[in-house]
């Protein structure tokens, strides 16, 4: 099996989000870094070159493969933001109907410009999210 290439990391998180380099999306960056350490209360890491990630907690999936990983946090892409919703987007369909304009895919939602979306609406999102892997019972460590 191939080990996993996304690993938590001592990269600065501040320092990544400063040189992200379309404007724009460097506003949202650091306004979706605010918004998260407020709303959980806890500060992220880094994660591969991209992902700033919030709490970590260890898997083991069907096929044997484990790791770690972190239970929700944002890259901010080229196309558009990513977040991170590992509980499932299944859970969230009255939030989504409630966010405004994005995208989802199985675990993610994708915003092209914060302003486009509910701030309230993610948040509570965001929290949710991590309070679902709480409930579960995952050892989450930050």
């Amino acid at each position: 099996m191939s080990e996993l290439k996304t690993k938590k990391n001592d990269k600065d998180v501040l320092n990544f989000l400063e040189n992200v380099d379309h404007k724009k999306r460097k506003e949202d960056s650091l306004k979706l870094f605010e918004l998260m350490n407020k709303a959980l209360g806890i500060e992220p890491s880094m994660w591969g070159d991209s992902i700033v990630g919030y709490g970590s907690y260890h898997y083991k999936s069907k096929s044997g493969r484990s790791g770690d990983w972190f239970v929700t946090g944002f890259s901010p892409r080229k196309q558009s933001m990513t977040v991170y919703v590992l509980a499932g987007m299944h859970k969230f369909e009255e939030e989504l109907s409630k966010l405004g304009k994005h995208k989802i895919g199985k675990g993610c939602l994708y915003i092209n410009k914060l302003e486009d979306v509910d701030l309230d609406v993610l948040e509570d999102i965001i929290k949710k999210t991590y309070k679902d892997f709480e409930s579960r019972n995952f050892n989450i460590e930050v």
